[in-house]
């Protein structure tokens, strides 16, 4: 959890939390959703990299 996604051409998200086996994202706004395609997303950046950096709060 924590890595950064994009779910569809440039639009990213951030990965929060797996409830019941689903992927939740969540967007700049507090915006929660369950992915609907999780095995089309796409890591753009690992939750270790985005430390100090988060703009998804």
């Amino acid at each position: 959890m924590g890595d950064e996604v994009e779910y569809a051409p440039d639009c990213r998200a951030i990965v929060t939390d797996v409830r019941q086996d689903v992927l939740i994202l969540r967007v700049p706004g507090g915006l929660e959703w369950p992915a609907a395609d999780p095995n089309g997303l796409r890591i753009t950046r690992l939750r270790k990299d985005r430390q100090g950096v988060d703009d998804y709060r």
